[in-house]
């Protein structure tokens, strides 16, 4: 999963991408409107740094294909400061809006910050888990589960992403606010009072995957 950069200024994109590796950031590059609509289809993008001034096609037009089909954050850095676009921005679905000249630290704290938030899910029904985005809660066979605001967070996470492998380190930096300050084996934690709650509501219920080594998944045949 990467960071995917829709610019066509190589001097820019250059200053990006040093930004997002210094902070272990992965990202794609593309310059064209197109090439991140092809890029985005693959489905390892976690979060799209856009451009409005594209060779091929605006930004705005960029992203309001994205919201059609995709939650995936997305936030435009541009530089047009006039209030009118960043409103026109916001309202097709971006969030945030960034202008440039910008600071590199700034801007990957506030990428981190995005990355950090559980995914804009919507109602989500898996292997008898039920997520109401409204009410921001999470039923097992109708059940409500009695979550922590991480514990919700973290299992949200998973489910969004069935099948898919996070490691503690991606987990960390996705599901807490200031993962810097907490501890090593906070995430397994998390992980095992999620399977008891789980297990308390029906017993043989595991979806939990632990895969050592690599880290946990939300696997729906479980």
């Amino acid at each position: 999963m990467a960071v995917l950069i829709v610019e066509d200024e190589p001097s820019i994109a250059d200053t990006i991408r040093y930004a997002l590796e210094t902070e272990r950031i992965d990202n794609i590059w593309v310059t064209t409107g197109q090439q991140a609509l092809d890029a985005l289809s693959e489905g390892n993008t976690e979060l799209v740094l856009l451009d409005i001034g594209l060779p091929d096609m605006s930004g705005f037009d960029v992203c309001r294909v994205i919201r059609q089909t995709s939650s995936v954050p997305v936030v435009f850095l541009t530089s047009r400061h006039e209030e009118i676009d960043q409103v026109l921005g916001l309202e097709l679905g971006a969030d945030d809006y960034i202008t440039k000249p910008f600071s590199p630290r700034v801007l990957t704290a506030r990428i981190r910050a995005r990355l950090r938030q559980p995914p804009k899910a919507a109602n989500i029904t898996s292997a008898g888990f039920s997520h109401d985005a409204d009410g921001a809660r999470i039923t097992l066979d109708g059940v409500l589960l009695n979550l922590s605001r991480y514990e919700y967070r973290l299992l949200l996470l998973l489910m969004s992403h069935p099948g898919r492998i996070y490691s503690r380190e991606q987990l960390m930096q996705q599901v807490w606010e200031e993962p810097e300050r907490s501890f090593d084996r906070t995430v397994d934690t998390h992980i095992k009072t999620l399977r008891r709650k789980i297990r308390d509501i029906s017993e043989n219920c595991d979806p939990l995957r632990t895969h050592r080594g690599l880290g946990y998944s939300f696997e729906a045949d479980a």
